[in-house]
């Protein structure tokens, strides 16, 4: 297991990448780019179960911790994900501190939570290594909450007070969106709501997370206080090379 909780909870810089593409190729590649983290996307992305299986094995062979945005807060969806060995789960759309709470349970075992127990399973190495994860699974699992609306910003000091939430991760296009100011990322509002969940964050001790989609908004952001911060996806990267390709031969055609 590649466990980086306790980094994230440090406020150190952390940085990872999407993959949404289901491929485990593509994950490797991510996985020996540098990124400290990279994300396969259960929610918006192309792959399944299946895909997600390959694509865990696939980071697990790099220096990469492989995490997972299971498609909505739901119990069963965790425990799907947890037992392939991920690092940390990221959960869609957390609008309430209760609902903050219940995608906590599910990462947890009990006491603490209501995830199933089961030890022949990949995290547990199929047996051979079920008392140190169940030892270490509740404390090391990385737990982070996606502020999507804007009521969920107004919520974020009682979302990041909650006990086990790590994260508060802002998706920037569903807050847009929600704020009646679509892609609009250098309006006042949006920057006054990054603000806001960055400040909350540091209240709490917790970190501040957000999906950037180019590489210019690095040095604004890591100055407004976000430390776990994901660029980029697998299928923007390709898409952009592709166009980029076939953009030489504009002039011939």
């Amino acid at each position: 297991m590649k466990w980086i909780r306790h980094r994230v909870l440090n406020r150190e810089l952390v940085i990872g990448t999407w993959l949404n593409l289901g491929s485990h190729l593509t994950a490797e590649i991510a996985g020996n780019a540098g990124f400290d983290w990279v994300l396969i996307d259960m929610e918006h992305g192309a792959g399944g179960h299946e895909s997600c299986v390959r694509q865990v094995q696939a980071v697990s062979a790099t220096p990469a911790a492989p995490l997972a945005r299971v498609a909505w807060n739901e119990a069963p969806q965790f425990k799907r994900v947890l037992d392939l060995g991920i690092s940390g789960v990221i959960v869609p759309y957390v609008t309430t501190a209760e609902e903050a709470r219940q995608a906590v349970a599910a990462m947890r075992y009990p006491p603490d939570g209501i995830r199933g127990v089961a030890s022949l399973n990949r995290a547990c190495n199929f047996g051979r290594d079920f008392k140190d994860y169940f030892a270490a699974a509740n404390q090391e699992l990385l737990t982070v909450a996606q502020v999507e609306t804007e009521a969920t910003v107004a919520r974020a000091d009682e979302i990041a007070a909650v006990d086990g939430v790590d994260v508060l991760f802002i998706g920037p296009m569903d807050l847009s969106v929600s704020m009646g100011i679509a892609l609009q990322y250098d309006h006042p509002r949006f920057k006054a709501a990054l603000a806001q969940v960055s400040d909350a964050c540091k209240r709490a001790g917790k970190a501040a997370g957000i999906l950037l989609g180019n590489a210019d908004q690095v040095p604004d952001t890591i100055t407004a206080g976000f430390t776990f911060i994901g660029l980029g996806s697998d299928g923007g990267v390709i898409a952009q090379g592709m166009d980029k390709l076939a953009e030489a031969f504009r002039d011939y055609r």
